[in-house]
């Protein structure tokens, strides 16, 4: 587990930290997804990359 974040003197709580990676990962994800033509699998796209979003800050709460 990753304690508070020192950002010039004012410290971030983690869970801001990993909200903030783990949309920078849902959107490699989402840009891989759709250069690859896989996105069109999904019924409801906005449904897909919420789930998507949540899947992957559950993973990095779990595993970072």
């Amino acid at each position: 587990m990753i304690a508070e974040f020192n950002f010039f003197g004012i410290f971030i709580a983690p869970f801001v930290v990993y909200t903030l990676l783990a949309l920078i990962v849902t959107t490699i994800i989402r840009s891989i997804l759709w250069r690859t033509g896989l996105i069109k699998m999904f019924w409801h796209l906005a449904l897909f990359e919420v789930a998507l979003y949540f899947c992957v800050l559950c993973l990095l709460i779990l595993y970072l």
